[in-house]
């Protein structure tokens, strides 16, 4: 997997226009200087969640006895099932019923940016080609850095773009995921049939 190709799966798990809606609905009764504030804190605080997973993941495993297949397998059934919920979402939204007040790591940072989906396909990265983590790091920042000025761009984007449109991006980005995940839960079992004995 190459830098690029890295970037851009992490992008579509972030999922920023996906967000748009739910992060506006979080932040509207904030006054505008501190929505900013609320959004740079809760960007930055998934970004170290994610380069958390990222660099600590092998260790994780290895502390866990978790086979790197096994999480294969689980991060493409779970962004399967974040993918299908783009796609059809429930009436209550992606994430379920949202908390009132000001957002505070949930539900923004996490699950919304840095959800269990982005956790397990960091974590998937940097155990399978631990010599690559500074790789890995550069596509996770290019992401993140895509999602931070499409979030911080919001009002914008959903005036110019409006609600339907950004609807049908995210169920595009949600058929992208579906087909990412089940090539992430094929190559995990593929790489469990060839060293499972016969």
């Amino acid at each position: 997997m190459t830098i690029a190709s890295a970037a851009l799966l992490l992008f579509l798990i972030l999922d920023p226009l996906g967000n748009i809606p739910v992060f506006l609905s979080l932040l509207r009764g904030l006054p505008p200087k501190r929505q900013r504030i609320v959004l740079a804190r809760e960007l930055l605080i998934a970004l170290g969640v994610l380069m958390l997973f990222l660099w600590g993941g092998k260790y994780a495993l290895e502390l866990m006895h978790l086979r790197q297949e096994s999480v294969s397998i689980a991060g493409g059934i779970v962004l399967f099932l974040i993918g299908i919920r783009m796609i059809f979402p429930p009436p209550e939204g992606l994430m379920g019923e949202l908390p009132e007040g000001e957002p505070f790591i949930v539900p923004m940072a996490i699950p919304l940016v840095a959800g269990p989906s982005g956790m397990a396909a960091v974590m998937l990265m940097g155990s399978n080609e631990p010599t690559r983590l500074g790789d890995w790091s550069l596509a996770l920042m290019i992401a993140w850095g895509a999602t931070a000025a499409i979030l911080f761009s919001a009002t914008l984007l959903y005036k110019l773009l409006g609600r339907r449109a950004l609807i049908a991006i995210e169920r595009l980005m949600g058929m992208l995921l579906v087909a990412i995940s089940v090539q992430m839960f094929l190559d995990g079992l593929g790489t469990y049939l060839q060293i499972s004995p016969p």
